[in-house]
């Protein structure tokens, strides 16, 4: 199976896609890698902060949902990180030159768009960040830009 581009399930574009490539995915997990580089955003002297690891898994869920998406023949569609729980780092920094995979597992999606995933980001010693994140897709995302607004 030929995987797709990572960039086509995300709606992030330019310097805000974060993630370099997809490793694998199927109906319920995703794996994705990103190699830190010294332009990487968010970069640093060392690296990237571990605390940029909750994007990355936000991000592989986007993935995730995107690539459940495309099967059906819809859209890629925007989706909410409501919140993280229990996120650990294992290390302060994400070092230049290391390449982290992060792997994400779904725990619950339901009907109404609201779903947690079990995440990891691991690099060539093991797993270095823990979480377990919550996002909502909507169904209509203007539908709930407009009612937040008023």
């Amino acid at each position: 199976m030929t995987l797709p581009d990572i960039r086509t399930l995300v709606p992030h574009k330019g310097r805000m896609m974060l993630l370099d490539r997809l490793m694998s995915v199927d109906a319920e997990n995703l794996c994705a890698a990103v190699t830190i580089r010294s332009d990487s955003l968010f970069c640093g002297e060392e690296g990237v902060g571990s605390w940029v690891g909750i994007e990355y898994m936000a991000q592989a869920i986007a993935a995730h949902a995107g690539y459940k998406s495309k099967l059906r023949g819809e859209p890629v569609k925007v989706g909410f990180l409501l919140g993280a729980r229990r996120y650990d780092a294992a290390i302060p920094v994400f070092t230049i030159g290391s390449e982290l995979r992060i792997v994400v597992s779904s725990l619950l999606m339901a009907d109404n768009g609201l779903g947690s995933f079990a995440c990891r980001v691991e690099d060539a010693s093991g797993i270095v960040a823990t979480a377990t994140i919550n996002v909502f897709q909507p169904e209509n995302v203007q539908e709930v830009i407009k009612g937040a607004k008023e």
